[in-house]
């Protein structure tokens, strides 16, 4: 069957736009004119925007954060220190930052045919997801305040949390492209899977930096 295209009606001229953008910038945005055999691109493209949404969450989450601090009188309640910017916190925050550098090792790894590389760097970045989550709860359980506790309670566990659940979804997506990996003939028609799940973990990174400049590095 012939592979059929189509002019681009968006509103937006990707094509013009591409030429301007650096190369990795352009992974992520379809090419070919919409060419109907550029699945690779276009599902990044849409995968791409369904992070922009969670990012527009995050956001509103951070603004949300900053006013309440920025107008709040008295943020930590009478024998409350808040969140504290321990060894432990700063150990779980490298590991999870330099895991990006692991799972796009990995993904070069796979995309230059060497797949038993990329299932140990793709095993180890969902080692160091793990390592990041538990040293989190031991974080929650070492705090001397609950979800309860006025605004620095509430504030503080809803940005965790859902960043938490954010990393816990990037090592279910990582431990599916894992299994996936051993199906033979698996990336012969690509390897989105893999690509979108190193985006997400990025995306997941990002956060982090800004919630652990938000929540430790901006002292009460």
């Amino acid at each position: 069957m012939e592979s059929s295209t189509h002019e681009d009606e968006s509103p937006i001229p990707l094509g013009a736009l591409r030429r301007l953008m650096p190369n990795w910038l352009k992974h992520f945005l379809p090419s070919g004119g919409g060419r109907a055999h550029d699945e690779h691109g276009k599902s990044m493209f849409g995968f791409t925007v369904f992070l922009l949404s969670e990012s527009v969450v995050f956001i509103s989450f951070f603004v949300t954060y900053i006013t309440l601090r920025l107008t709040t009188l008295h943020w930590l309640p009478p024998g409350v220190k808040g969140p504290d910017l321990s060894t432990a916190v700063m150990i779980n925050s490298v590991v999870l930052v330099s895991s990006s550098f692991v799972i796009q090792a990995a993904e070069g790894a796979l995309k230059n045919g060497n797949l038993s590389r990329f299932r140990l760097l793709w095993l180890t970045t969902s080692a160091m997801g793990i390592f990041f989550l538990v040293g989190e709860v031991r974080e929650w359980l070492g705090l001397d305040f609950g979800l309860s506790t006025g605004l620095v309670g509430g504030t503080f566990y809803l940005l965790t949390g859902f960043h938490g659940l954010h990393v816990f979804t990037g090592i279910v997506l990582q431990m599916i492209m894992f299994v996936r990996s051993f199906i033979p003939g698996n990336y012969d028609q690509g390897d989105f899977g893999v690509s979108a799940a190193t985006l997400f973990w990025h995306f997941v990174d990002v956060i982090w930096v800004i919630l652990f400049s938000l929540i430790y590095l901006w002292r009460a």
